[in-house]
């Protein structure tokens, strides 16, 4: 009878610690199927970036041609400057065109 009890109780233990085990590795995959959810949203949020950069990356070639443009810009705004330096002198001085001092 004592080998019955004792093989009795030796399969209560191995299904105690059958069903811990089994809780564990449930957990685990709990764990990691979260993770798994985390790095998918992760990832197509990155996937809706990346085709904006994408778009935006698209006119480069169009930028690298103003290059040889940009000497002939600056020489255009050279030449306005000197416009509006020619149209604004004198503006804003004490002066008066009209002869407004004479009644004085």
């Amino acid at each position: 009878m004592t080998l019955a009890v004792a093989a009795h109780t030796y399969w209560w233990v191995a299904l105690v610690l059958g069903l811990a085990a089994a809780l564990v590795v449930a957990a685990l995959l709990a764990l990691l199927v979260q993770s798994v959810v985390s790095i998918d949203r992760s990832v197509r949020g990155l996937l809706e970036i990346a085709g904006d950069v994408g778009a935006n990356t698209a006119y480069i070639p169009q930028l690298e041609a103003t290059a040889p443009v940009l000497s002939l810009i600056v020489d255009e705004a050279v030449v306005q400057d000197g416009y509006m330096n020619a149209l604004t002198d004198g503006y804003g001085t004490s002066r008066r065109l009209d002869g407004g001092d004479q009644g004085r």
